[in-house]
């Protein structure tokens, strides 16, 4: 018996000492040392690594305990952090490698920087075609031969999707703004010319640049006049060559062909030729007729039948004031932007590879070993049929367009959460889609998009405006090579994406939605968090 009570005590002092707050330390610090030296074993072993899953530090589970827990919830709690360690073996680890060596080789090749390549023994002939990527030199050959007379002569071959895809009459429209600003002889005593440079008054954005554009296309067509453009001081940097530089040119084919504007330059020192009216700008006309004048009536009223695909507050948008303007302008876009050039099909691949380029990758490991492939001639099928596909997406994609800062003075501008409120209404009905495409100009948007767990989200890199600065301030800090390029790849992004989210209130995703509605994405439908403001 007095052997029992001797126990019994060794059991309560022991079970209470078990439970003092010196001894947990104890126990903690020896199990911690456990954990760490087996980390460090495994780090220094050629087995593998491994990845720490994301702790939450809440008050319902925290790390640290409270200094009443018992033993056991210590114990519980590193077993439940062992199990959260992820080991990858030999294989993983070797597939994770191959992956960033082929997201690298791609890098170096599009920047032209084949060191790497060396330094690896890789040939620059072995690295597989990435299917997000073109083949920009070969695509500004074929856009360019596209662009002719022969090739426009009956529909236009940068339209994509079916008619019933497309605003009405895009096909039509686009055929006929082509033929009209591709006259057959540049040289006709009567022919008569719009020459204007872009807007380049402080606090213009690009969007509003192309809206003005757009309504000077207008001006041009109903006086029957071609359009020439000339300076654009958005591609007046290092990143603009030659020729291109200064020149919307730079970033999508010509308005005209090279003939009209020769003839139009030569014509616009002649003082003849402004007093017989053969030749007009931008200074002929007023701030009323550029941006809200009269639109081409040739084709009718096609938008008095487009059928309602805006959602604005639960409700579809049938009808409102500027239904020509908004289809008009979707046209003039459309045209402006029909082909890219070979830099900003570049810029477009940089994008890419940086967004989706390790998901590319692993599509491409898939299929085996690329580097125990034997490179093959390329067919005919290969040259004039599936060279014709766009370039690889990991679909279905949403496009989000954020915009804030100092288009408050403009719209109501909207949090983040209404944005993401309007996709978590379109996944309910697709619930495959999980990629959101994001472009904004605000740091904090993109912070708070962590706060979305369940989607995952895509962006350029790019430093981004924090506070309340004007546009024209952000745009100046970023300089204007980088403040053109990265929003004309969002801008394209976003009209490639599977379905868009942004604001009516906002010329720049006015012009997005413009650009869906003819190339094939009228069905994708678009929500918005608001309305324009002349709506």
């Amino acid at each position: 018996m007095s052997m029992k009570s001797l126990q019994r005590v060794v059991s309560e002092r022991a079970l209470k000492l078990g439970n003092s707050f010196p001894c947990q330390i104890c126990v903690v610090g020896f199990l911690c040392g456990i954990c760490l030296t087996s980390l460090f074993l495994a780090a220094l072993t050629s087995l593998g690594t491994f990845e720490f899953a994301a702790f939450s530090f809440t008050s319902s589970s925290s790390v640290f305990p409270p200094c009443n827990s018992s033993t056991s919830h210590i114990i519980n709690m590193v077993a439940s952090i062992d199990r959260k360690l992820k080991w990858k073996n030999k294989v993983e680890i070797e597939e994770e490698d191959e992956v960033k060596l082929l997201v690298s080789a791609w890098d170096n090749l599009l920047l032209n920087e084949e060191d790497f390549l060396k330094k690896v023994g890789i040939n620059k002939s072995d690295v597989p075609n990435g299917p997000h990527l073109e083949n920009c030199e070969e695509k500004a050959r074929v856009r360019e031969r596209l662009d002719t007379r022969l090739a426009n002569w009956t529909l236009p071959p940068w339209i994509s999707g079916g008619d019933e895809e497309n605003y009405p009459l895009t096909r039509r429209v686009q055929r006929d703004i082509w033929i009209h600003q591709h006259p057959l002889d540049c040289e006709n005593k009567s022919l008569k010319f719009l020459v204007a440079d872009w807007e380049t008054l402080p606090g213009f954005g690009i969007g509003a640049q192309i809206a003005g554009m757009t309504g000077l296309l207008a001006i041009a067509i109903n006086e029957n006049r071609v359009l020439v453009v000339n300076y654009y001081n958005r591609a007046d940097h290092d990143g603009c060559k030659g020729s291109f530089r200064g020149n919307w040119s730079c970033y999508f084919l010509q308005e005209t062909s090279e003939e009209c504007r020769k003839r139009a330059f030569a014509i616009v020192k002649k003082r003849e030729a402004w007093e017989s009216g053969i030749v007009t700008g931008k200074q002929n006309y007023s701030t009323k007729e550029i941006w809200a004048g009269a639109i081409p009536k040739q084709w009718g009223k096609p938008w008095s039948y487009m059928k309602p695909t805006t959602e604005i507050n639960g409700s579809l948008i049938s009808n409102h004031r500027k239904m020509d303007r908004r289809w008009w302008r979707a046209q003039a876009v459309r045209y402006l932007m029909r082909y890219q050039t070979e830099y900003i099909c570049g810029l477009m691949n940089v994008a890419r590879n940086s967004a989706f380029g390790k998901e590319a990758a692993k599509i491409v490991l898939s299929a085996g070993d690329w580097r125990k492939k034997n490179k093959k001639m390329r067919t005919e099928i290969e040259e004039q049929v599936w060279s014709d596909h766009k370039p690889w997406l990991p679909r279905p994609m949403l496009s989000v367009h954020v915009r804030m800062g100092d288009k408050a003075c403009e719209m109501r501008v909207a949090a983040l959460e209404e944005y993401m409120h309007l996709a978590d209404r379109i996944r309910d009905r697709f619930p495959e889609l999980n990629r959101i495409w994001l472009s904004t100009e605000m740091k904090e948007v993109v912070d708070r998009s962590k706060d979305y767990a369940h989607w995952r989200f895509y962006y350029t890199e790019v430093a981004r405006q924090v506070g309340n600065k004007s546009m024209a301030e952000y745009e100046a800090s970023l300089g204007r090579e980088m403040s053109t390029n990265y929003p004309l790849v969002n801008f394209l992004m976003a009209s490639e994406a599977d379905f868009f989210v942004g604001a009516l209130g906002s010329t720049w995703c006015f012009l997005i939605d413009g650009m869906r509605n003819t190339g094939g994405k009228v069905m994708s439908g678009y929500l918005s968090v608001n309305k324009d403001r002349f709506w």
